[in-house]
């Protein structure tokens, strides 16, 4: 069992790599979408994310859709099995419960 993901556990990026997590492996989600859905600003959100490209955890696309910049991010394979350590991390944390005194 892995421990604490430093870059995971913090609330925002937390919030993204569940988000994206329930994704189908090919699929990406919008940036405004995601926006939505962890309730961050563009800045912010832009910021959590760089940390999780350069952890290697997602993949950010930048595209034109007509004229309007789009900018989709996807869950690597690495950023799956890092959630997933990182959610069984937390589990047996809660499975386990407090020590006795």
């Amino acid at each position: 069992m892995n421990g604490l993901n430093e870059v995971i556990h913090q609330a925002v990026r937390l919030k993204i790599m569940a988000a994206l997590n329930v994704l189908s492996p090919e699929t990406a989600l919008e940036f405004t979408r995601l926006k939505s859905l962890v309730g961050a600003t563009d800045g912010n959100l832009g910021a959590h994310l760089d940390t999780l490209e350069k952890a290697g955890y997602v993949a950010i696309e930048k595209r034109f859709v007509g004229k309007k910049p789009q900018t989709r991010i996807r869950p690597t394979p690495a950023g799956r099995r890092a959630f997933a350590e990182h959610v069984a991390y937390l589990r047996e944390i809660i499975d386990t419960g407090p020590s006795p005194p």
